[in-house]
């Protein structure tokens, strides 16, 4: 994470604040901080104290790229897939809760914006969209995985390719 100073800003201005939730967008980096987690999401494999932040304790989640940082954002790969790069160090979960279905499998069609897995950093659960539509043509993790920042999760061949 390149901005982590701003990132650690946001967080303890809403600690310190009355409201429940901030979402901040700015250039290609969405973060959504809250109190108050969003329908209790729980990370495959990890332990549900991990998944929900203690009461008052806000929660993280988004997509971390940063304007003009070619690592973190997806690429195209050379045989016309797009892929979608870690954009943190973490572990990469590909459902919401351990027994539930994966957000994605192979041979699915993604939309925009779709989310296709977590990745928890620092007990933190951020969901990794989609910014391309297209079908899903490889996942590279495997669930539980840690993975590096700017290694490669999925391959969509994209829609009109």
């Amino acid at each position: 994470m390149k901005n982590l100073g701003w990132l650690k800003k946001l967080i303890r201005l809403v600690e310190e604040s009355d409201i429940d939730s901030l979402e901040v967008s700015r250039f290609s980096t969405k973060v959504r901080i809250s109190k108050s987690p969003p329908g209790g999401i729980v990370a495959a494999g990890a332990p549900a104290q991990a998944a929900a932040p203690a009461a008052g304790e806000p929660r993280v989640s988004g997509d971390d790229g940063d304007e003009g940082d070619a690592d973190a954002a997806s690429t195209g790969a050379g045989d016309g897939l797009h892929e979608i790069l870690s954009p943190m160090v973490g572990t990469f979960y590909r459902s919401p809760a351990p027994d539930a279905p994966p957000y994605v499998e192979v041979g699915d069609r993604v939309a925009t914006g779709q989310t296709l897995c977590i990745l928890e950093a620092m007990k933190l659960m951020n969901e990794l969209e989609a910014e391309v539509s297209g079908v899903m043509r490889e996942i590279m993790v495997q669930n539980a995985e840690p993975v590096e920042y700017g290694q490669a999760l999925f391959r969509i061949e994209r829609d009109g390719d």
